[in-house]
């Protein structure tokens, strides 16, 4: 069982490459990433994404790249010929409109003009750069999901420690279950006596009506699947990939209950059911943190 929730680091340090790749991921319906990097590797987002989608299926996921490239290599320098020109040109023009002021335009001073040169960098990454981003970004997965996965087994640990206390709950509600008619009978006996006083109130139709009665309330279908579900919840936790299933069998759990607790007619069952339904809740909120 893994939680969407963890963060993982990587670095590479090799050959005057100085890269770290971080991931961080939260809670989120589907899969979602999030890439921050240096320009040198926009054209390797798809790469990165492709990277995360294969250990993650679930989850915000930001990935943030640093690099510091030390090795040596060729420098290159852009000449803009056009700004070059539009200097000069304007140099010219001012020397026609002011003959009386010297002119200075030498080649160093059109040089040192803004924009006429400038460092060229190469515009997407190379291969020794690509590996070492693959190799960072490995580690940091690799290290994310052991966190995720240490948090998933105390998310689990914590699930099941709570379907323990539904099944007792549920234990109660059963043996409950069987006096709710006995109570109503006793009650409806004690109400038709105080109003017709001396008569005998009508057998046959006294047991009619608490037929009718524990036929309307009956909960052993609801008590049934709760036993099932709790079942299946215990044997999905133990796989790992079970968000979506464990979610959907919380809205069983949450569906069973509300049945239970409209149907019953009964104060105490009434509160058995509201105490059930507080700890699927808790156990839903957790849900929500699993891949």
């Amino acid at each position: 069982m893994l939680s969407m929730t963890g963060y993982g680091r990587g670095e590479y340090k090799e050959g005057g490459i100085e890269l770290t790749a971080e991931v961080k991921s939260v809670n989120n319906r589907y899969l979602d990433v999030s890439v921050k990097c240096p320009r040198i590797f926009i054209a390797f987002e798809d790469v990165i994404r492709a990277e995360v989608r294969s250990m993650l299926t679930r989850g915000h996921a930001d990935v943030f790249i640093g690099l510091s490239d030390k090795r040596e290599k060729k420098r290159e320098l852009y000449l803009d010929e056009n700004i070059a020109r539009a200097y000069v040109r304007a140099g010219g023009r001012i020397k026609e409109l002011f003959p009386d002021i010297p002119s200075d335009v030498t080649v160093t001073s059109v040089l040192r003009y803004p924009d006429v040169i400038r460092p060229e960098e190469n515009s997407s990454a190379d291969g020794e750069l690509l590996s070492a981003l693959k190799s960072a970004l490995k580690t940091a997965l690799k290290n994310l999901n052991e966190m995720r996965s240490t948090e998933g087994a105390k998310l689990k640990e914590d699930m099941l420690s709570r379907m323990d206390a539904i099944e007792k709950l549920v234990g109660e509600v059963e043996k409950r279950a069987p006096l709710v008619a006995e109570s109503y009978r006793a009650k409806l006996e004690a109400k038709m006596k105080k109003i017709l006083e001396d008569v005998q109130p009508d057998e046959a139709r006294l047991l009619t009506e608490v037929s009718l009665f524990a036929d309307k309330s009956n909960i052993d279908e609801e008590l049934t699947r709760l036993h099932s579900h709790i079942s299946q919840f215990r044997e999905i936790c133990r796989e790992t990939l079970v968000g979506r299933k464990l979610d959907f069998l919380v809205q069983e759990f949450n569906r069973e209950t509300n049945t239970i607790c409209s149907k019953s007619n009964d104060i105490e069952i009434t509160r058995l059911g509201l105490a059930l339904k507080n700890e699927i809740e808790k156990v839903r909120e957790q849900v929500q943190n699993i891949e």
